[in-house]
């Protein structure tokens, strides 16, 4: 954390984002917008609240199409907020960073700790362009540091387009529900021919070799999906084949 960052900072406090107010104390408490849009408890929620929501969703688009539109070629990692600074899955998410500058791209991320923060450091020490899609949890994480362009949303749906709409392909560190959503997103949208030419990188064989070997077993092997989306993904155990693999694909399909 900068001298600036810790300065301001106070661990007993509880704070959060909502868009773009802080709210702090009791207030932090306050349901999310998520919550608040996909909770159907309320029978009179829709015609009182849901078509004004509507103009704050289009203002998260705008906002984002906006602050990205001249980013230029770029790549989303993704990867657990709970890797800590002495795992190799951070050192991997630093040369993950730095690599993907090297070639040419800026480096997109969830925007918080962790892997994330690991690959806003590589590129951002790289002299590439750092960004972090920030979103607003019940829990603050916060944006890391080594953002130069960070984006808060209130809304999953918006900030996953993002994501996508900016990024030349994917390269996925071990992670959690977070990560697999943006995984299995990421494939749904090759598979069905919403996006095209979209690699997907994953790196660390032991850790996602029990996953895919279910996906081919079990899915496929029950004609749940077709023996060919196991080639939707691209599984290595380096960075420097993981960038290499993506580049290669982007290449390729120019």
């Amino acid at each position: 954390m900068s001298d600036k960052a810790e300065a301001n900072h106070h661990p007993d406090v509880p704070s959060r984002r909502k868009g773009p107010v802080e709210l702090r104390r009791d207030l932090s408490h306050a349901p999310t917008s998520d919550q608040s849009l996909l909770d159907t408890r309320t029978p009179d929620g829709f015609t009182h609240t849901d078509p004004w929501r509507v103009l704050r969703i289009q203002s998260e688009f705008v906002e984002g199409f906006g602050s990205l539109a001249e980013l230029g070629p770029a790549v989303s990692v993704f990867g657990s907020a709970r890797t800590g600074h002495d795992s190799d899955h951070y050192r991997i998410g630093l040369e993950i960073g730095r690599r993907l500058v090297e070639a040419g791209f800026a480096v997109i991320t969830g925007g918080g700790p962790g892997t994330m923060e690991a690959a806003n450091r590589g590129a951002q020490e790289a002299g590439g362009v750092s960004v972090g899609l920030g979103i607003e949890l019940p829990f603050e994480q916060g944006m890391n540091d080594w953002v130069d362009l960070g984006v808060n949303f209130r809304y999953f749906f918006a900030r996953k387009t993002m994501f996508v709409k900016y990024a030349q392909g994917f390269i996925v560190l071990p992670g959690g529900l977070g990560t697999l959503d943006e995984l299995f997103e990421a494939m749904v949208l090759v598979q069905t021919g919403k996006v095209t030419s979209f690699p997907i990188v994953l790196i660390g064989t032991d850790y996602w070799t029990p996953l895919l070997g279910w996906l081919d077993e079990t899915l496929a092997g029950q004609g749940m999906i077709a023996p060919s989306d196991m080639d939707l993904v691209h599984l290595v155990d380096t960075p420097e084949d993981a960038v290499r693999s993506l580049v290669e694909d982007v290449s390729h399909h120019r």
